[in-house]
């Protein structure tokens, strides 16, 4: 079993994942489990059949995670419906994704580009985060937020334009 999958199920589940009647039980209740076992797969090592299997369940419960975004250990998806992630977007370790966030590429001006993103954010429902930016490490971006700006470490961005305001341990 793949070693970053297994750290995506300890943050989705809140226990190890060992197989047997407990985790077979996981993987056909959690829906989530089942995508981020397959994005693990196909973006370790690719196959047809695994990027079929993968799109079967983008489809089915509107994940649209692109195997070439680079995802750090410990990804969790919470309510996990209509996430969009674009290619070549970063995360960092330890990122929360919740039902309805946005983050991917703009294709024009000075932000060109995907966003890259630290370790312990969370990304609120129907945020969007897009562009060339970087978002440090410890952020909580608030639901409906949408940030095309850097964002520095130990943060909270609220708000349409988005509004910085400076706190630690930000994600606790």
């Amino acid at each position: 079993m793949n070693k970053m999958f297994k750290e995506d199920y300890y943050r989705m589940t809140g226990t190890e994942y060992k197989f047997g009647i407990k985790s077979l039980i996981q993987w056909f209740v959690s829906h989530q489990i089942r995508y981020v076992y397959w994005l693990r797969k196909a973006q370790d090592k690719p196959s047809v059949l695994k990027k079929f299997i993968l799109k079967k369940y983008s489809k089915k419960y509107g994940l649209e995670i692109s195997i070439n975004a680079e995802i750090g250990r410990g990804l969790y998806l919470g309510h996990p419906y209509n996430i969009t992630v674009g290619g070549g977007v970063r995360f960092g370790d330890n990122v929360n994704l919740h039902k309805g966030c946005t983050i991917g590429r703009e294709n024009r001006g000075k932000r060109e580009g995907v966003p890259s993103i630290g370790d312990n954010v969370a990304v609120g429902i129907n945020a969007t985060v897009i562009g060339n930016i970087h978002i440090g490490n410890d952020v909580m971006i608030a639901p409906n937020s949408f940030v095309n700006f850097d964002v520095p470490d130990h943060s909270i961005v609220i708000g349409n334009p988005g509004v910085i305001h400076h706190k630690d341990d930000a994600t606790k």
